[in-house]
This record gives structure tokens, sequence and C-alpha cells, in this order.
């Protein structure tokens, strides 16, 4: 702690110097976690996928509806622990730009095969009391206001009723939270029974099957003996885990990891060679004064710590800046106005860590070089510059 006023004296020396280099430091650690905030969007359905449940779609496409006699033969599967079904709604809310998911949903079985969506007893008591009943998610409910026992107006794009009306209301019957904060709570489900009343009871059909197997390491070998029952038929099936399902939906929009990281790596190889460079002309700049420093006794641990310490001083105070505005006002903000498209938006404990780590390992790589330098300076050589 002594030594604090002899570094901040030495990074006040040339301030325009420091200032620039601080901003890029907070610039890229901003960026770092803006983008780690964007993977994490599109990946946090692959984690929070369940591991033992598999998905059942039609082969052609995901928006081939499936026969809705399926259901009984794929529970029969051995292996097989549980089966529930989902429609898309695909309805509007007051106008087009208010995106929500809404499914239609089998009340006895979906909750069973979700629990990482939380719903309070009485409030799912209430959704299969009711036949127009809807359950919500957190965030929807945020966004829009709505609270239990509203009446949600929807707009049908896909199922228009026999009457000819597109309009189908729904009643708000519990929110439902996220057991874990990457859980995607933006959605409303309601019952499938109420869709199938509402069209006259002739649907026959639904958007996709969900397994729940007891061995997910069989996930392959049922997943072939379910897509085997519907060999050759007018509807055939491709089933594949839940998790991969997911996967396969965000690499539509490519692979953003790797373009994270590769973004992430070029940003920060840039600063370092500019951080280095700092540290190093102000080395330069100082050979006197180091020089006088050794000559009053400074070791050469101590000299090279103090030039570290200058380093890490700019990392810290840079990158600690950027990320604390990402976590606090950058990513809400944008979290905020992207939520309908990424409703999971945050930056998650162990990249925030991360962060922290690449930091300190910034600084210390960025000044080691310059540090070794002023450290393995003799006084001799040094005092004969001046």
């Amino acid at each position: 702690m002594k030594f604090l006023p002899l570094i901040w004296s030495n990074l006040k020396r040339k301030k325009v110097r420091t200032i620039f280099t601080v901003l890029s430091v907070f610039v890229s650690f901003l960026l770092f976690g803006f983008l780690v905030a964007v993977d994490n969007a599109f990946t946090s359905g692959v984690d929070v996928a369940g591991a033992d449940r598999l998905l059942v779609i039609h082969k052609v496409s995901l928006i081939q509806p499936l026969p809705a006699t399926y259901g009984p033969r794929i529970k029969a599967v051995p292996g097989v622990e549980a089966v529930t079904f989902a429609n898309w709604f695909g309805g509007i809310y007051q106008d087009p730009k208010n995106f929500f998911g809404q499914m239609a949903v089998d009340k006895d079985t979906f909750l069973d095969l979700y629990p990482e969506y939380v719903l309070p007893a009485e409030q799912k008591k209430a959704w299969l009391a009711d036949r127009a009943g809807a359950i919500i998610g957190r965030q929807l409910a945020d966004r829009f206001g709505f609270k239990v026992g509203d009446r949600i107006p929807i707009q049908a794009t896909i199922y228009r009723k026999p009457d000819g009306s597109n309009l189908w209301e729904f009643n708000v019957s519990g929110i439902y939270d996220g057991a874990e904060k990457a859980t995607d709570t933006s959605g409303l489900y309601f019952r499938y029974d109420y869709l199938n009343e509402g069209m006259g009871g002739r649907l026959g059909f639904v958007g996709w099957y969900v397994v729940r197997i007891a061995d997910p390491a069989r996930a392959a070998d049922l997943s072939k003996r379910i897509d085997g029952l519907f060999a050759n038929s007018p509807a055939e099936t491709k089933t594949n885990t839940e998790k991969a399902f997911a996967q396969s939906f965000a690499n539509q929009v490519g692979n953003i990891g790797a373009i994270v990281r590769w973004v992430l790596t070029a940003v920060f190889l840039i600063m370092l060679v500019v951080t280095g460079n700092t540290m190093a002309q102000a080395v330069r700049e100082r050979t006197n004064e180091l020089a006088v420093l050794k000559t009053l006794g400074f070791s050469r641990g101590k000299v090279l710590g103090l030039v570290l310490a200058e380093s890490l001083a700019i990392a810290v105070l840079g990158g600690g800046l950027g990320l604390l505005l990402a976590i606090g006002v950058f990513i809400p903000a944008l979290g905020k106005a992207l939520r309908s498209f990424l409703p999971v938006f945050f930056l998650p404990t162990g990249a925030l860590l991360t962060g922290v780590a690449l930091i300190l390992l910034f600084g210390t790589a960025a000044g080691l070089l310059p540090a070794a330098q002023a450290m393995r300076l003799r006084i001799v050589d040094a005092l004969r510059r001046v």
C-alpha cells in the first residue's frame, strides 16, 4: 500500500495517454460483456433443455403437424416414462410487434415434463379448472403488466373458429417462474382441449411430442425406435434430444459461440499490444528514475512489481468499469429492448468471473515484458542515458 502514491503519480504523468489506454480497455470489456450475453441468449435454451427429454417432430418440418393418435404408441415404447404434446398457436396480441410464444398443451402432463416451470399449486389447480385458462411466464407478465385473473384477447393467424371469428380470449390462471435464471419465462401456455373445442372438436393433430425417457444414455436408441414406429406412414417422424434440437435451432443463425470467441480474441490481442506499448513507452521515459530507485535500494523484484502494478491498475480500472457498466446498464437496457427476440439476456456469474480473471491476466500480460526490461536495467547503463 505504501507504493500506491508512486504508482498513481506515474499513471498521472501522461494523463491523456493513460486516459485513452484505460478507455481502450474499458471498451474491450464492455464488448466482452455484451457478446457473452448474446452468446448466452442463443445457447441458454440448450443449457436448460432436459437431457432426459426427446422431441418428436414431423420428418419434413417442425411446422408440419403430427396425428394426435401417435401419443399412446410412443408411450408404449419400452424406456419411455412419460409423453406430452404441444401445438404452436401463433396469434397476435394488440400489435404484431408484441411477439411472444403461445402454445396449446396437454394440461394433465405438460408441467410434469417441464419441472423448470415453477407454478404455485393453487394456480395450477385454477388452470386445470378453467377451460379457457392460461399460464404465463414471469417475464411476459412483467412486460405487459398481466396479473392473475386478467383476460388476454389474441387474434389468431392460423386457427379461425367455425363461425369465422379469429378472436380467442384466455384467462390468466397463473404466472410461472423459472427454476433457473436461464429458464425462458416469456411464453403463454393454454389448454389444448380449449383450442380443439373452439375449432369444433375436429383438430386431430398436434405440433410435436415431448418424451421423457428413463435413461438419457439410450436417447439415440429410443429415437430410432420411435421413428421406426411411423416409418413409411403419411406422417413420418424425426426424433432427437431436446438439447440437440435447441442447439440446431440456435445454429440457424450461425455458430454464435465461435463468432464471439474470434471477435473477443482479436479485440484482446489488439488491446494487449496497445497497452503493452503504453507500458513500454512509460518505462523508457522513466529510465533515469528507475536507476535512482535501484540506487536507493529498490530490489529487482520491487521494480518488477511496480511496473506490473501500473499495468494491472490500468486493466482493473478500465476492465472493471467496462464490466460494471455492462452488467448494470448496458445489458439490462439491451435485454429490455430485445426481449421480444431474446427473452433470456444476461451475463452469467461464470462469465463475470471469467471477465475478472481476464482483467488480471490482461494486466499482467501487458506489463510483463516492460516490467522485465525495467527489472534487468543496470544502474550504470540507465544513468548513462540521462
